[in-house]
């Protein structure tokens, strides 16, 4: 070959004709900082927006413009994503041959080799230890309820999740348990419907999660899922269950918006009910995507990159913000 001569100028053999379909193009250039990343996806940082939900009491009070309720509420936020961050590292490492033949999951650190466990480690326990810390430094109260979902998470991990149901509902506490700790951080008392909206709403989309692992079970035409109490005939009841659960959270916000709590909060009450028409709306579009296929991951994760999602969020802000001018 002349020195001037390149590769893709030599003639092609037949035989490696036949094989250049086969080819699959890999990007030669690594990431820049190679354990940095795979350390982020390790925390799942982008799970953190489930984090959220501590603010949740703090809007629902209307206490946005209180600086020592906003200031609580984002060291809770940090509090509760270190801590669900080292208990994702803990999951993973329990889950690690599970999750090497799942189809989606195996790409994580752990199962993809990425990160060794004994690194997941020395990352888990001080990430706990300062959620720890936090929490504590904030009061002894949220100090016990990140200490209970820390407890409650690893039980889920070793034991819950197996069991049918009972590690739906074990999701939904742990989502539940987030505006615990928000209430708990700002010190602001929880409504009684805040809270049965909020089980309802997480049990509709921790369902949503299982299903869309069933459905994958099912066109591969397995008999049911590795280490969790569901087989592909349960697809069926499970749903109904799911969108029942999701319209049970719409009923108890119409029934949150006829009480008389809503006066004290909003000028005008009677635009809420633009709410329940939103709600509607998203729960069943989030079942819509997921029976015609388009969301194969967590609906919270998947509510993130979805238009639809952040017009109904926009949507709600709105309507709130005009009832209570």
């Amino acid at each position: 070959m002349d020195a001037e001569e390149s590769p893709r100028d030599q003639p092609v053999s037949p035989m490696a004709a036949e094989e250049a379909p086969r080819i699959v193009h890999v990007d030669p250039t690594p990431p820049r900082f190679p354990l940095v990343t795979n350390l982020v996806r390790l925390l799942r940082v982008h799970q953190w927006v489930k984090n959220l939900l501590v603010f949740t009491p703090v809007l629902a009070a209307h206490a946005m413009r209180d600086p020592r309720s906003v200031r609580a509420a984002i060291l809770a936020f940090v509090a509760f994503s270190l801590c669900a961050s080292g208990i994702y590292i803990v999951n993973d490492i329990y889950d690690l041959e599970a999750d090497r033949h799942h189809s989606q999951k195996r790409r994580r650190p752990l199962a993809a080799g990425d990160v060794s466990v004994p690194v997941a480690v020395v990352v888990a326990v001080p990430l706990v230890a300062t959620g720890a810390a936090i929490s504590w430094a904030l009061s002894p109260q949220v100090f016990r309820l990140i200490g209970f979902y820390v407890t409650l998470s690893l039980a889920y991990s070793y034991v819950l999740k197996e069991l049918a149901l009972v590690d739906v509902l074990t999701l939904a506490g742990l989502y539940t348990l987030r505006v615990l700790v928000g209430g708990a951080a700002a010190r602001i008392e929880l409504s009684p419907w805040l809270l049965a909206f909020s089980m309802f709403l997480f049990i509709s989309l921790a369902i949503v999660k299982r299903v869309s692992e069933l459905r994958d079970v099912r066109d591969k035409r397995q008999e049911g899922m590795r280490r969790r109490g569901y087989s592909a005939a349960d697809l069926e009841v499970l749903s109904i269950v799911g969108v029942a659960a999701g319209q049970m959270a719409v009923l108890v916000l119409a029934l949150y918006i006829q009480s008389e709590n809503v006066v004290h909060l909003y000028r005008r009450p009677d635009v809420l009910w633009l709410l329940c028409v939103v709600m509607f709306y998203w729960i069943a579009r989030v079942w819509l995507k997921l029976y015609r296929g388009e969301m194969n991951q967590d609906p919270v994760v998947y509510a993130l990159r979805d238009g639809g999602s952040y017009a109904a969020g926009l949507s709600a802000l709105v309507i709130a913000y005009i009832a209570s001018r």
